[in-house]
């Protein structure tokens, strides 16, 4: 076969697969009408397919006058994606099926120790999470793996992540390849909550979106016309970087970033011992600010303009319809409310703000829907033409309840 042909049969595999995997069960007249493929060269892809044992026949079509036909869908549990959500503080871990139905999670304290101890904590916990579900470990057949920071794709190393010590010194991605016993692909973690949330969550249907998670620190996740923005060294999104709010010039601005230096919950908490001359947890904030502690109101405040100012920086350069909030901070509706009310005062034009409602799941969701893609890819042996991520429709997709 002259690899001509070998790319054109590649590419009908994969828009037969992606048909079923869309709106099985289907029929193979229905196929060849979605992909403008001959019934002749669909019925040989699907008879492999069905060999291969990715598809099953599931009945017959009814309904309609003349002769019925058979119809044909995915096989879910053929082969499994592991879901990862490295954070500093926990690691959330998923298995998910090849219809994208997410379950068996678990979640742990991030070991402190971080490097290998973080790597071996992680197929630990896939270990779990298969258990529970009598997943055969063979079957993962792809993990994606969520992290603070900028993964280098060459070195396999993940930069731009201290509050987890030592994944900048190794090659992350062979470390747990060799620990999972399958292929791996790290991607920044607030990546994947904008991709959950477009497929899934507050996003869907919106080309150009961003997602912004505040918390203990702040990061960034971007889609252009429907493209995941990742940068020349997979940093764009690193929103603590924006040189503003602290001296950009202090190293310790090198290190942490001058706008997450003081909208970040360090920051907050510094705001708060400085106008009231006692300290007190961000949580405490939020309940002082509710109760009328002037103090508090003022710190809200002006974390709120801060934040308006750095979705004012992304609107003004990628001009998003919307952009969603998440992390612990940017989730609670006290700081939404008064961003809504701030950002039209330091910029022109109208930008959708929401909270997440994926929540602690959204890098989760991202990570199934990184995994599926790349899993067809490697499974059929092509790109989608227009390197856009193939998903099962929203309203197919269930979350089972968590293992713990």
């Amino acid at each position: 076969m002259s690899e001509t042909l070998r790319i054109s049969r590649k590419f009908s595999q994969r828009a037969v697969m992606e048909a079923i995997v869309q709106n099985g069960p289907i029929s193979r007249a229905s196929i060849s009408k979605q992909t403008g493929l001959s019934k002749q060269t669909i019925s040989e892809i699907v008879r492999q397919l069905e060999l291969d044992g990715w598809v099953q026949e599931t009945g017959r079509t009814s309904g309609h006058i003349g002769r019925t036909a058979v119809t044909y869908e995915l096989i879910p549990d053929a082969a499994y994606i592991a879901a990862v959500d490295l954070g500093g503080t926990k690691v959330r871990v998923a298995i998910a099926d090849l219809a994208c139905q997410v379950f068996a999670e678990e979640v742990a304290p991030t070991d402190a120790r971080g490097g290998q101890f973080v790597v071996d904590q992680i197929a630990e916990l896939c270990k779990l999470a298969a258990s529970h579900q009598n997943i055969p470990r063979e079957r993962i057949r792809m993990a994606v793996i969520g992290a603070p920071g900028a993964p280098d794709q060459a070195t396999g190393r993940i930069l731009l992540a201290p509050n987890i010590p030592g994944l900048d010194q190794m090659n992350v991605a062979a470390a747990l390849e060799k620990a999972l016993g399958c292929d791996v692909t790290l991607e920044n973690d607030v990546n994947l909550c904008v991709i959950g949330e477009n497929w899934l969550g507050q996003g869907q249907g919106i080309d150009n979106l961003a997602y912004i998670a505040l918390g203990t620190g702040i990061g960034g996740g971007l889609m252009v016309n429907g493209q995941l923005v990742r940068g020349v060294s997979n940093a764009a999104g690193e929103l603590g970087f924006l040189p503003f709010g602290a001296d950009a010039f202090d190293p310790e601005s090198l290190r942490t970033g001058a706008y997450e230096r003081v909208v970040a919950s360090f920051g907050i908490i510094e705001r708060y011992e400085q106008l009231a001359g006692q300290k007190a947890t961000v949580p405490a904030i939020f309940e002082k600010a509710a109760a009328g502690d002037n103090n508090a109101v003022t710190v809200l405040d002006d974390t709120a303009k801060l934040l308006a100012r750095g979705i004012g920086a992304i609107a003004a350069i990628a001009n998003p319809q919307k952009v969603i909030l998440g992390g612990s901070i940017g989730l609670r509706e006290e700081l939404i409310e008064r961003v809504r009310k701030f950002l039209p005062q330091c910029f022109p034009y109208p930008v959708e703000i929401e909270a997440s409602v994926l929540g602690a799941r959204a890098a989760i969701v991202g990570a199934a829907a990184i995994g599926l893609s790349h899993l067809h890819n490697a499974l059929f042996g092509a790109d989608a033409p227009d390197s856009r991520m193939s998903l099962p429709p929203a309203e197919a997709v269930v979350f089972k309840e968590a293992s713990r």
